[in-house]
């Protein structure tokens, strides 16, 4: 069994995670100024692809950071996995960091969806979906263990804020955190896709023996069907999100007895559903 690959601590040694590219900054005011020629870092963006043994190969465009934990992230919000235990082996390839190679324990693996394209880009992770009513309705129902104050969701977010150091340098990334009923970060991830830093955040907690059920996710995105499907797998109770729900991620949450939470800022929230997790009273 090539277990250790999954355990061990050392970071994911990315130093291309951004990269400087020379670009004209022009004036859009009334003055004619020259453009002006300077270095600007961004953030890169890369094919990676998850191959599992015997069952499917996915490609995913993201940024080369936490390779492991967004294939296990992935792998388990997707539905092809249910636990950490459903793996025996996961390394990445000699060849190419790019490539993850998975194989499963001895049991017949459960796909997440036969019809689902298998490139898989960072703006939208359900596109791809030919039968979405089906992955709906096979969504779970997550528990109702979780009771947090409000005044902790505030806090949550500016925690998160201040370890976006892809987004600080470049401007060109989300990112995703899952944090306890006490308002502690537990996991958090930066990516070019929305979904991907809630995989790979997921991923962390997977890799790290820290169950994701129960537990809140923070996203500085908007909120969208595929990231409430994701955490619904991951048995996540809270969604909270500094940008705007869609209609059907309220739907699917309602359905999934999530509680959604969008518009965190520094002073208020606005929850969509299932508002009794979240505690509005003082002390």
């Amino acid at each position: 069994m090539e277990w250790s690959e999954l355990t061990e601590d050392r970071p994911d040694q990315s130093p291309e995670a951004v990269r400087y590219v020379l670009a004209d900054r022009i004036s859009t005011g009334d003055a004619a100024d020259q453009p002006k020629e300077e270095e600007v870092c961004v953030v890169v963006e890369v094919p990676m692809t998850i191959d599992v043994e015997g069952v499917e190969t996915y490609t995913l465009l993201c940024t080369p950071t936490d390779r492991r934990a967004l294939a296990v992230g992935f792998l388990l919000t997707e539905g092809i996995v249910e636990q950490m235990g459903d793996f025996e082996a996961l390394k990445k390839c000699d060849d190419d960091p790019n490539i993850i190679r998975v194989r499963l324990a001895d049991r017949i693996p459960r796909i997440g969806d036969a019809g689902r394209n298998l490139m898989i880009v960072s703006s939208c992770g359900a596109c791809g979906s030919e039968n979405l009513k089906e992955r709906i309705d096979a969504l779970p129902s997550v528990d109702d263990t979780l009771r947090i104050k409000a005044k902790l969701l505030r806090s949550v977010h500016g925690a998160l804020r201040k370890r976006q150091s892809l987004f600080e340098a470049s401007g060109g990334t989300h990112a995703a955190a899952v944090y306890d009923e006490a308002g502690k970060i537990l996991s958090y991830a930066e990516d070019t896709g929305r979904h991907n830093a809630l995989d790979k955040a997921i991923g962390k907690c997977l890799l790290a023996d820290i169950r994701t059920s129960g537990r809140g996710a923070a996203l500085t995105s908007r909120l969208s069907l595929e990231m409430v499907g994701k955490c619904a797998r991951a048995g996540i109770e809270l969604i909270t999100a500094v940008s705007a729900p869609t209609s059907m991620a309220i739907d699917v949450a309602s359905k999934c007895n999530i509680t959604l939470c969008a518009f965190v800022r520094e002073t208020r929230a606005t929850v969509f559903t299932h508002s009794a997790r979240v505690i509005c009273t003082g002390g």
